[in-house]
């Protein structure tokens, strides 16, 4: 229930945050910046969690399907960000 406060309270503060970062911003340059930040945060809670012993056990189906979505929300973030704009 913790996490689902959570995560319902940051999706909708970035809708926010965001809006307000790319006024004077390119919205490409924005989801740049934006994936930068959230790449170097997702490896430190790695590394903080201690969960990095888990990379080398990760399939290459499982690869595969985090690949994917990954590109997805890429494409979904570009979208967003462009539509914001």
């Amino acid at each position: 229930m913790f996490y689902a406060i959570g995560s319902s309270f940051f999706a909708g503060i970035t809708a926010i945050l965001a809006k307000c970062g790319i006024r004077k911003t390119n919205s490409n340059v924005a989801t740049a910046i934006r994936t930068i930040v959230v790449l170097i945060f997702a490896w430190l809670m790695v590394f903080v969690t201690g969960a990095e012993a888990g990379i080398s056990n990760i399939s290459s189906r499982t690869l595969l399907f985090l690949v994917l979505s990954g590109l997805a929300t890429g494409a979904s973030w570009l979208c967003y960000f462009h539509a914001l704009q």
